[in-house]
């Protein structure tokens, strides 16, 4: 970006689990310079491979609930008995730095988030189709079969939600995605510094 200074955005990026939206943000970090992922307080249990403070920032209980009742998070749901949520002072922070903040959170989250961020461009990932996003679950192995059922349960649920969001990127392609997806980013963020 050559020293140019764009101003700070906040982007919710949501869609059914195993819509591919991670694989997307990834590839969206590398090629927005700018670009800044936040990361979510959970409950859960670290899986194999993820990493503190990048994957998740791990937290008990207890501090979970702190962040509740202090007014610390833009957002937070439960779901398989554990906490995730939006801690709010990083968000603020990177925006105000001007960077293009990525929230990768579901449909519930994203309408918290709303509520008290309306400016937030929302975006909407889907899968080319429900067979496909099963497939791509089981492909993961994150989960059991039990859990990829009630996912795949609440795919149209989720699907209904997306006539809400600014935008809708269909996940068939990942390069076409990747485009479609940074060339939105990149239509918010004006340069406002040269």
């Amino acid at each position: 970006m050559d020293g140019r200074l764009r101003k700070g955005n906040l982007f919710i990026i949501s869609g059914p689990s195993g819509a591919g939206k991670g694989t997307l943000v990834k590839e969206i970090l590398s090629r927005v310079p700018d670009a800044w992922l936040s990361v979510s307080a959970t409950t859960r249990s670290m899986r194999p491979g993820e990493v503190e403070g990048i994957s998740y920032s791990y937290v008990s209980y207890e501090q979970f609930q702190t962040l509740i009742d202090t007014g610390g998070l833009l957002e937070y749901s439960k779901h398989f008995s554990n906490y995730y949520g939006t801690p709010k002072a990083p968000v603020e922070e990177h925006i105000a730095a001007g960077k293009q903040v990525i929230l990768e959170i579901d449909v519930n989250g994203a309408r918290q988030v709303q509520e008290i961020t309306p400016y937030a461009v929302t975006i909407f990932v889907e899968p080319p189709s429900v067979a496909e996003l099963k497939s791509r679950l089981i492909k993961r192995g994150t989960e059991s079969p039990e859990q990829i059922e009630e996912r795949i349960n609440r795919v149209n649920g989720e699907l209904e939600h997306k006539a809400r969001y600014n935008y809708t990127v269909v996940n068939d392609d990942l390069s076409q995605a990747c485009d479609e997806l940074a060339a939105i980013i990149d239509s918010h963020a004006r340069i406002i510094k040269e």
